[in-house]
């Protein structure tokens, strides 16, 4: 299994640039050797576009961008909504175009609602590559892939299978409703569940979502436990979740008793591991796949690549990497997160 912790833009990089304010790197920079004309016929310009402001996952995974752009000699700025959701993040993709960016790097809300904005903006000559949460593969010019769909969704089920014994109740607390890659997880665990005779004794009796809601998925945990007494496991794929469910356990009479995993940050979990809400999650390094998207939009936007099947590019420590089928990049391998390695990490 391979896993880019190895300060691959260094970790102490990605932590100082997340305590800077999040504005755009490199504006002072006289061009850079990297150089694309850029919106303004500057350095190459980028825009990042998460799927809301505030979220530690994505703090993160701008931070690495960010770091990425420095060494490139770019400018790039984050924007974006408070609210998670397709059409708040409409606006900044059109003004991204009337920007005259030359790339978006975006975790999108929705597959398809945001579809007619980007294209708008790839008319404008936008180089538009998703990251975290895909679009329809026609829609965007690149999609930078943390893992492979049945990795992390094969990952969140073997975990919680070990912690509940093999058989039990479990529940799962998403994201949104139409998060994209929340559901094709969701879809594949409920396969596994169905046709692996593994978990032939792990019954699934309830999804819910919390929006990436701090507040919300609390009080979705807690409903979870008031409406299925016998509820053995959560499993909950989304960062902002995971700590709200485990915020909620740690202080209540299910601690040791229900189980919890899914995908987390180091930082955000490490008090809940250390005092046994939660055994083990998982995650890949968000830092890196920032930077990955960063990397990634420069190879694009100065000609380096054309996002055809097969293009290779480099992407700086990171090493070098190739695009898949349907403009598919992928950073890694999903990676456990525990009492025994947790505290070598900090992101």
């Amino acid at each position: 299994m391979k896993f880019h912790t190895r300060r691959p833009i260094a970790l102490a990089a990605i932590i100082l640039t997340a305590s800077a304010a999040l504005t755009a790197c490199g504006s002072d920079d006289d061009g850079g050797d990297s150089g694309s004309s850029g919106g303004d016929g500057g350095s190459l310009s980028m825009t990042m576009l998460p799927k809301n402001l505030g979220n530690p996952y994505f703090d993160t995974s701008t931070a690495g961008a960010e770091a990425a752009a420095e060494e490139l000699g770019a400018e790039i700025e984050e924007v974006g909504p408070e609210t998670a959701s397709p059409d708040a993040q409409v606006s900044y993709i059109n003004t991204v175009a009337q920007q005259g960016k030359d790339a978006l790097i975006l975790s999108a809300n929705d597959p398809e609602a945001l579809c007619d904005a980007i294209e708008e903006a790839r008319s404008a000559d936008v180089k538009v590559i998703t990251f975290d949460a895909d679009t329809n593969p026609e829609c965007r010019d690149l999609f930078i892939n943390q893992a492979t769909a049945e990795g992390i969704a094969a990952k969140q089920l073997e975990l919680i299978s070990e912690q509940i014994g093999g058989e039990g109740e479990i529940a799962i607390l998403s994201a949104a409703a139409n998060a994209t890659n929340q559901n094709a997880w969701i879809d594949m665990m409920e396969t596994e569940l169905a046709d692996n005779p593994d978990y032939a004794n792990i019954e699934l009796v309830d999804t819910v979502y919390g929006d990436d809601d701090d507040q919300k998925s609390f009080d979705q945990t807690e409903a979870l436990l008031q409406n299925h007494p016998d509820l053995k496991g959560i499993i909950s794929p989304t960062t902002v979740g995971i700590a709200a469910a485990a915020r909620y356990l740690s202080d209540s009479s299910s601690k040791g008793k229900v189980a919890l995993t899914g995908l987390g940050t180091p930082n955000q979990m490490r008090e809940y591991v250390e005092n046994g809400t939660v055994e083990s999650f998982a995650l890949w390094n968000p830092g890196d796949l920032g930077a990955l998207a960063a990397y990634a939009a420069a190879a694009l936007a100065n000609g380096d690549i054309s996002g055809e099947e097969g293009d290779s590019f480099e992407a700086g420590d990171l090493g070098e990497f190739e695009v898949g089928a349907d403009g598919v990049v992928l950073l890694g391998e999903p990676f456990t997160f525990d009492a025994d390695n947790i505290g070598d990490f900090d992101f």
